[in-house]
């Protein structure tokens, strides 16, 4: 006999609620007599607000109190967003299923609503993205980079109060909570390639659990798992604790994936940039490619970092 209850994980912000709120409600629809319930958990990440996430380290800041909740028992599943999920998981855990990924790219935001490329030499972006940090900075050397943390409306708040000429977010995340109309722009992913699994949630499970797999899994989409495993392996492959701009981008079209790649100096004086398909394995395609980068240069700017780490 199925259970009639289940509880989802989740991050408290507005956007984190959104997508479990999301997750919960295709559950309820699809099964009527199934009790959903949504657990908020605060985060290492959630708690960090005033120092650059490079600074604390990337890995598992915003999962790990979650994940530990699903390995005690108290939720029995884990909505992310598939870019904060580090590449590999605690023992007893996986990924079981990725619904539909929203659209990747970024999107910009002035304070005058002037377009990126328009903007006067100068002009003060925020962002507390490494990868989008570098490629700004390489198209744009003109510009001045600074960092911004918070959820999205505490960010839009800072450009209102022209802390910032100008802000760049997951487009994703501002089609959820219905903010596209403030967007002044969407940067194409030649301008901004985007993170890895952005715009995809990855529903966390433990292994062992049948059936909460068995009851989310009408939400998978094929598509979007081809990509995000793609763009995964090729982070996973490149990945070693060292805070370097990284980026990923795959696009899907019937068995064929196409992968592109980027890895960058933080201040954009170099970007490494390659692009490679495939009709077989996604997985074999994101190392292929990330290990055409480190041939290419990408080993040098990891060295350089790892150095700088021991200093």
């Amino acid at each position: 006999m199925k259970k009639k209850k289940l509880t989802i994980g989740s991050r408290g912000s507005a956007l984190a609620r959104w997508q479990a709120e999301w997750v919960q409600s295709r559950l309820t629809a699809q099964y009527p007599d199934l009790e959903v319930s949504i657990t908020l958990i605060k985060t290492k990440g959630d708690k960090i607000i005033d120092v650059p996430l490079a600074k604390v380290g990337g890995k598992g800041l915003f999962v790990k109190e979650i994940e530990d909740a699903l390995l005690n028992g108290s939720i029995d599943l884990a909505v992310h967003s598939m870019k904060d999920v580090p590449t590999e998981l605690p023992p007893g855990l996986g990924i079981a299923v990725t619904p539909e990924r929203e659209d990747p790219r970024d999107a910009f935001f002035s304070y005058r609503n002037v377009p990126l490329a328009e903007l006067p030499a100068g002009a003060v972006i925020g962002t507390s993205s490494l990868r989008r940090r570098s490629q700004i900075a390489y198209h744009f050397p003109k510009l001045q980079l600074k960092d911004l943390r918070g959820n999205v409306d505490t960010r839009l708040k800072k450009l209102a109060n022209h802390d910032y000429d100008g802000i760049i977010l997951a487009y994703a995340g501002v089609k959820r909570l219905g903010l596209e109309d403030r967007v002044t722009e969407v940067l194409p992913v030649e301008l901004s390639l985007p993170a890895i699994a952005q715009g995809a949630l990855g529903l966390e499970i433990r292994l062992d659990d049948r059936e909460t797999d068995d009851f989310i899994r009408f939400l998978h989409h094929h598509e979007t798992s081809l990509a995000v495993t793609a763009e995964r392996a090729f982070l996973r492959t490149l990945e070693g604790g060292c805070q370097v701009p990284i980026a990923a981008h795959a696009v899907v079209s019937g068995s064929r994936v196409s992968l592109t790649g980027l890895v960058a100096r933080v201040d954009g004086s170099t970007i490494i940039k390659e692009t490679m398909a495939t009709d077989d394995d996604p997985d074999r395609l994101g190392v292929a490619l990330a290990e055409n980068l480190l041939d290419r240069g990408a080993r040098e700017i990891l060295q350089e970092c790892y150095e700088q780490e021991n200093q």
